[in-house]
């Protein structure tokens, strides 16, 4: 019978999900910076016989320019492996027919090209860093409390993430703020949504039980893997802190010392 704890589910894994920035790297002015044996540890991974995708709530850019600042930092990955909001969060608008007001970062804009922004019957935020204004949260509230049926999307609900410079606020403040604001609740695009896993696993074409997410956010990273059926790893790097080990509700199966160590219990475990 396979062994379900960590680390001895790594023999019966036939996926890995990681988690970008905080796994990967710390972003940050110039880009950011990779987080020592990461561009390694992800080599090591595609040459093994393990699928690996990529899940962020990156919305500060588009897939193409992210994956290209990765690049510069030595990580060789394309596109298609990468799993992100926007794209989910297009697909949805198209499908519901909506028109969205935007309040995210410029760079991402041009993810929503193809939508229809004209009269917007709905608002959709991301991480906008310092376009989150008063100005522009009141903006967004104002369009949210004209519309008859308010309709909130969140790329993402994280609270916080790392940059080089220390930790930065993230848009799930501002979510709820606009939830309180207009007594709604927020669709969430993005980790921890079990639709936005669902996503990626169905793209690998694994159940997920034989898949690993290792991130360094305790609640959107490992426990929405968790909630989907699969094993979660935090890595003490990014936005890690002691006490996630002590969390009331989120547990995670194996805590390491960064994604280096992560994947030579993996594939130690595996050989």
């Amino acid at each position: 019978m396979a062994d379900m704890k960590w680390p001895g589910c790594a023999k019966s894994l036939k996926g890995v999900i990681l988690d970008m920035c905080g796994v990967l790297y710390d972003s940050g002015e110039g880009g950011g910076v990779a987080i020592p044996g990461s561009v390694e540890a992800v080599k090591k991974l595609k040459t093994s016989d393990l699928q690996l995708r990529f899940c962020t709530n990156e919305t500060q850019a588009n897939r193409e320019e992210f994956v290209a600042k990765l690049g510069r930092l030595g990580f060789d990955i394309s596109v298609p492996e990468v799993f992100s909001p926007a794209p989910a969060a297009v697909a949805v608008l198209k499908e519901r027919g909506l028109r969205p007001h935007l309040l995210v970062y410029d760079g991402l804009l041009p993810e929503f090209d193809t939508v229809d922004k004209t009269n917007p019957n709905c608002v959709v935020i991301g991480d906008a860093a310092d376009k989150f204004s008063y100005e522009n949260l009141n903006e967004a509230f104002r369009v949210l409390l004209g519309l008859e049926k308010p309709v909130l999307f969140s790329l993402g609900q994280g609270r916080y993430y790392k940059e080089t410079d220390g930790l930065k606020l993230d848009v799930g403040v501002y979510m709820k703020a606009l939830e309180f604001a207009c007594d709604l609740k927020a669709e969430v695009i993005g980790k921890p949504s079990p639709m936005f896993f669902q996503s990626v696993l169905n793209d690998m074409g694994l159940q997920p039980h034989e898949v690993l997410m290792i991130g360094d956010d305790l609640v959107n990273d490992v426990g929405g893997a968790q909630n989907c059926g699969m094993k979660g790893v935090q890595v003490r790097t990014g936005k890690y802190r002691p006490c996630d080990e002590r969390h009331a509700t989120v547990t995670a199966d194996g805590t390491v010392d960064n994604l280096a160590q992560a994947v030579d219990v993996i594939l130690n475990q595996r050989n």
